[in-house]
């Protein structure tokens, strides 16, 4: 099938065969089917100390443009998103438990969980496949060992960390990695506006604290992930375009923010709940400006100039 430039082609295998043990060695564990309730077993032991969550996810990309006319960018924006999540399976969800100044536990920190995704089955944005093949995702591997979404669901909403006012979700430019999330524990389409979108993003993650949100008061911060931490000063672990290496940079990131930037206390009311490029602050924009859009018709590789979601995760912006 092809759609927009997203092919079932061959991709080359990426020779490391060290990953798993490189992970392993970062405090990072790879989750797959076999080990799925054993680590659930351990994470949920960490709840009372280690309630900031720091997440990431990677997907395949982005395939589709909805058609129709948009009140504003936010409007445009989360249509795009919802249109390609109900479409789009997720690939890795990475998640790193630190406690409120930023410590993680000892030995294992992050949990890399790797779905099920059959390269000769779904629908990918093939740009954002060769980027996960080259940065180390072991295709073969979620074919074969991948976790079935539906049952990581069920580990996820009883280890009490969702629906938990407790917990601090920490994230980077995280609408899609939410949708991911909301499109898994709701098992069904994501709601067809944003305003009940982040009414259940409310119920199932009180807060929320997006760290590209967050760079708007962060006097010369700029760029994507990789890039706020060489500004920070925040050496990565582990593999770059893994959702367990970014997860855990996120969080670095957070708490370095935090210190430097808002004196150790960030203002809940004002920070928490908000998803860069989406949301109340964009929503109740005046901006009566009608988008039109239309869904592309070619069959090369989404090259957009003017969207920076056409990729597996939006760490890069």
């Amino acid at each position: 099938m092809t759609m927009n430039g997203h092919h079932h082609m061959p991709i080359q295998n990426f020779h490391n065969v060290n990953v798993a043990n490189n992970n392993e060695d970062n405090g990072i564990r790879d989750v797959w089917t076999d080990n799925l309730y054993d680590e659930f077993r351990v994470i949920r032991t960490l709840l009372q100390r280690y309630n900031h969550v720091a997440m990431d996810t990677e997907f395949p990309g982005v395939v589709a443009r909805p058609i129709g006319e948009f009140r504003n960018s936010s409007e445009y924006q989360y249509q795009l998103l919802r249109v390609n999540v109900d479409m789009l399976n997720i690939i890795q969800i990475g998640l790193t438990f630190m406690d409120e100044h930023g410590n993680t536990p000892p030995g294992i920190s992050t949990w890399q969980f790797n779905f099920k995704f059959n390269l000769a089955e779904e629908m990918y944005a093939q740009d954002s496949i060769e980027l996960l093949t080259n940065s180390g995702i072991q295709f073969k591997k979620h074919e074969t060992d991948g976790i079935d979404w539906r049952l990581f669901s069920e580990f996820f909403i009883t280890s009490g960390y969702l629906l938990n006012e407790n917990v601090k979700w920490l994230s980077f430019h995280s609408g899609y990695d939410f949708g991911y999330l909301l499109k898994i524990l709701i098992n069904k389409k994501l709601p067809k506006d944003e305003s009940g979108f982040f009414d259940l993003l409310k119920i199932y993650f009180p807060y929320i604290y997006d760290v590209k949100y967050l760079m708007k008061s962060c006097k010369n911060l700029k760029g994507g992930l990789q890039e706020v931490a060489d500004q920070l000063e925040i050496e990565r672990i582990g593999l770059q375009h893994q959702a367990g290496s970014d997860s855990l940079l996120t969080g670095m990131a957070f708490f370095r923010m935090k210190e430097m930037f808002f004196e150790d206390n960030i203002d809940e009311a004002k920070y928490s709940g908000h998803l860069y490029g989406f949301g109340t602050s964009f929503a109740q924009s005046n901006d009566l400006t009608v988008y039109y859009v239309q869904q592309q018709s070619d069959h090369t590789t989404n090259n957009t100039n003017n969207n920076n979601n056409n990729t597996n995760s939006n760490n890069n912006y």
